[in-house]
């Protein structure tokens, strides 16, 4: 049989893991699928543009929308998604989380042999160059992906630190290291001044391998599946339908939102709703959609006195000034992403880990970055880490090109109104400790009218969103798990030569950012696929 060993559909944070890693091998063939461009410019290498990137739908971001809330007053939510090589490591905040370790033991608990937080570390480790160095085997040195402290050299990072110890919190020398809780300073995916997203990181150094091909602005519109296995793939690239012949395997990468998209496209999928999006049913998988988890997020802003912030240090001339000292010299405010400390916290006692996770902005930030308030001032993000709500992800029609259909289902369960609502009380009982009197001015979102509970509630309804971690909607499951769409090796149930790895495959949502995870998860699917387990050797 003709065709490559292996195709990844999705050049994003797992797929340009899985082309690199795959290709080690010269004997095997790989092909990466990526609808996107390259992702070389400025406004994606400099960390500075990431708020230009997330707010608006543009070459590097697909700018999806959800289907309304029924549980936040019927609003449809903005969900930007990473476009291009490098997915969405190339718009990402930057952040480096990897979770807490009770978050992989539960998926062990689940009957997934091989995903506790023993085995899932030393793929962390493989993965990680990180500026701690090994750090008493918590960390890799050696990894493709750059890890960095922050530059910021305002006096805010510190004073939110002290002002969480004030507020009786712990404080943590490292999100990723012996204790997750507390407040401390965020690990940064950054090099040197640039963005590392994983195209930089895995996929760029090895472009020039015979045995890679990788296939840009080539939007993949089906998996074909005759008899049971996985034969092409097809995609669009300008007006041509052309298509790729798979001789192994074909693994979707495309995240949590487009991998079930496709799957359901190419006929697998719960077949009721395949049939009522005008689509053939070719295998029948219920969960495909299903389990659809993500972190809502409110963002409360203060006026500040005393501070720099991104306001004063871009406005007027200084945008213009700041991209050419960074373009010219590598210099300057655009090295920096503004966020690079905050917290992991519990929003009641008796709860095993924190629930709660905290960034600190050095802006006023509104809706994404699409909100443009003229003054200077700090946020907090506070989001909710472990949902009890759950929604899905539907294709509308059998048109490819239709963006699918996005049920987040956020507020659903009492729980997760219950912390949101947290949320808000401790944002304000941190931002009023002595530490930020000397930068804290005027509480200006949501304000002070808003006090009482069901005042907060009306305000999480109007303005929480996404903090941008979908996953779980080609959830993983034991053997026996019905509605599992993936199998411990992340193969499709009941399909030969297709598997799923990406944030989608994840059961329950980390208590983290979702990158760190996410590229884990690729770098062990190499090793499921090549047959290799990780040893210590390895995990250096």
């Amino acid at each position: 049989m003709s065709g490559y060993d292996y195709v990844i559909v999705g050049g994003g944070s797992a797929g340009c893991v899985l082309a690199a890693r795959l290709s080690e091998d010269p004997a095997a063939s790989v092909c990466l699928l990526e609808a996107g461009g390259a992702n070389k410019e400025l406004l994606v290498r400099m960390p500075a543009g990431v708020g230009n990137l997330i707010k608006s739908k543009n070459k590097h971001n697909w700018g999806f929308w959800t289907e309304p809330e029924p549980h936040m007053d019927g609003r449809r939510l903005w969900w930007p998604r990473g476009k291009g090589l490098g997915g969405s490591s190339s718009i990402n905040g930057m952040i480096y989380t990897r979770g807490h370790p009770q978050d992989y033991d539960e998926w062990r608990q689940m009957g997934l042999d091989g995903w506790a937080w023993e085995d899932v570390l030393p793929y962390f480790r493989r993965l990680e160059g990180h500026h701690r160095g090994e750090c008493d085997g918590l960390h890799g040195a050696a990894g493709p992906l750059s890890i960095s402290a922050g530059e910021s050299d305002s006096p805010f990072h510190d004073a939110l630190i002290e002002a969480g110890r004030q507020a009786g919190y712990p404080v943590t020398p490292d999100f990723n290291g012996a204790s997750q809780e507390g407040f401390g300073r965020y690990d940064l995916t950054i090099s040197d001044g640039r963005r590392w997203s994983t195209a930089a990181a895995y996929l760029r150094p090895v472009l020039a391998r015979r045995n890679l091909t990788v296939i840009t602005d080539a939007r993949t519109t089906r998996v074909v599946v005759e008899h049971g296995r996985t034969v092409a793939v097809e995609y669009r690239r300008g007006t041509a339908l052309e298509r790729v012949e798979v001789a192994g395997e074909a693994i979707l990468s495309a995240g949590a939102v487009q991998s079930p998209h496709l799957l359901q496209l190419s006929g697998i999928g719960d077949p009721d709703r395949l049939r009522a999006a005008g689509i053939n049913t070719v295998h029948a998988l219920p969960g495909v959609g299903e389990n659809l988890q993500d972190h809502l997020d409110v963002i409360m802003n203060w006026s500040t006195r005393g501070l720099v912030t991104a306001f004063s240090a871009t406005r007027g001339l200084g945008q213009l000034k700041t991209g050419l000292n960074y373009l010219l010299r590598g210099q300057g405010l655009g090295r920096q992403q503004f966020l690079e400390s905050g917290a992991f916290v519990r929003s009641r006692e008796g709860l095993s880990r924190p629930d709660v996770q905290i960034h600190g902005v050095l802006a006023v930030m509104r809706d994404h970055g699409k909100q443009r308030v003229g003054q200077d001032g700090f946020s907090l993000h506070l989001c909710q880490l472990r949902p009890e709500s759950r929604g899905r992800i539907m294709a509308a029609s059998a048109d490819p090109f239709a963006d699918p259909l996005i049920y987040a289902n956020y507020l659903a369960a009492p729980e997760d109104r219950r912390v949101m609502r947290e949320c808000v009380k401790i944002g304000r009982d941190v931002a009023a400790q002595a530490a930020l009197d000397p930068y804290r001015a005027d509480e200006l979102f949501p304000g002070a009218s808003v006090r009482t509970d069901e005042e907060i509630d009306a305000w999480v309804r109007a303005a929480a969103e996404t903090i941008y971690h979908p996953v779980g909607t080609c959830r993983m499951g034991a053997e026996g798990d019905q509605r599992a769409v993936v199998d411990g090796a992340l193969r499709v149930r009941g399909i030969q030569g297709l598997r799923v790895a990406d944030a989608s495959v994840m059961p329950t949502l980390v208590g983290s950012n979702t990158n760190a995870p996410t590229i884990m998860i690729a770098e062990k699917t190499a090793d499921l696929i090549r047959g290799v387990k990780a040893t210590p050797a390895l995990a250096a």
